[in-house]
Formats: structure tokens, sequence, C-alpha cells
């Protein structure tokens, strides 16, 4: 079995900035070996899951902008780099910047935490269509929406490091 420092310096950041989650997965006995993605996954989603409306909530807020102002400075982690990279989210126009930057402000002043979503996959288009639609959310509902996304994003940065169980 792997022991608990490594597991929380291998895992620890799958949900952004957030190890405890890692560390209460592995402190409640939720890890088994041999470490498959799925399992991992769906036991670090249980303690997202078990945690405070007010923890869940400060995942939701380490999250970065997306095309904010830590992508402009070179500022986020590898993983979301890497993830807004993808979704040519480094590639915007003057105009597109200023669109995203308009909907990051309007929707972390009307809803108190970052727009999240899953990018893989995605372009910047259908991003943004996204952001668009999701903005005018109530919060609860953007609260259900943006921890579902948390928990895909987990799955997608586990799924890069870990074998998938086989059927």
């Amino acid at each position: 079995m792997i022991e608990r420092g490594e597991f929380v310096r291998l895992y620890g950041g799958v949900f952004e900035h957030s190890p405890w989650i890692a560390e209460r997965a592995y402190d409640h006995g939720r890890i088994a070996a041999p470490l498959m993605a799925d399992a991992l996954h769906e036991a670090l989603c249980a303690e997202f899951r078990a945690a405070s409306r007010e923890e869940r909530l400060g995942v939701l807020r380490a999250h970065p902008d997306l095309a904010g102002k830590l992508a402009i400075d070179g500022e986020l982690t590898a993983e979301s780099t890497a993830e807004q990279a993808g979704a040519g989210l480094d590639r915007l126009s003057a105009d597109e910047h200023a669109r995203f930057t308009e909907l990051n402000e309007r929707y972390m002043h009307d809803l108190g935490f970052p727009f999240i979503i899953a990018v893989k996959g995605l372009g910047k288009d259908d991003i943004l269509k996204a952001f668009e639609a999701r903005v005018a959310n109530d919060v609860n509902t953007e609260f259900a929406t943006a921890c579902a996304q948390v928990e895909r994003i987990a799955g997608l940065r586990i799924a890069a490091l870990l074998p998938q169980e086989s059927a």
C-alpha cells in the first residue's frame, strides 16, 4: 500500500489546491491497492461530497478564472495551464478576452465563486456558450453544477495518472 505522504503528494492536487480531500480519503480507509482510476476517483469524490458546503465552496474558489489574470501572469497550476491551453484559452483575441473577463467578473460578483467547466474536448466557443448560459443561473443551481464539473475535472486528472479498471 502506498504511504500517506506519497499518496497526498501524488493525488493531493487532483482537486485544485485541496490536498485535504486526498488526506481524508486516505485517513478514512477509502484507498486500496492496486490504485485504479475509477476507484480513486470515487474515493476522492466521496470525500468531496461529504465535506461541508463551506469546504466545497473553498474548493470552487481555489479554481482560477478561465483565461483570467492568473493565466495571463503564468500563475496557474500545471494542470490548469495545460487544460486551458488545450481548449485554446491561451490564444484569445482581444475581444474574446474582454468577453471572458466581463463574464468572469459578473459570475464571481453574482455567485461568489469562479465559473468552472471541464474544458477537455471543448473549444473556446463551446466554453463561451456554456459560460453565457450558466451565468444567469441561481446560486444553488450553479453551485451544484460547479461541484459536478470539479468532480469531472478530478476524474480527467486521475485518468491521466492511473490505469483504468478493465471490464
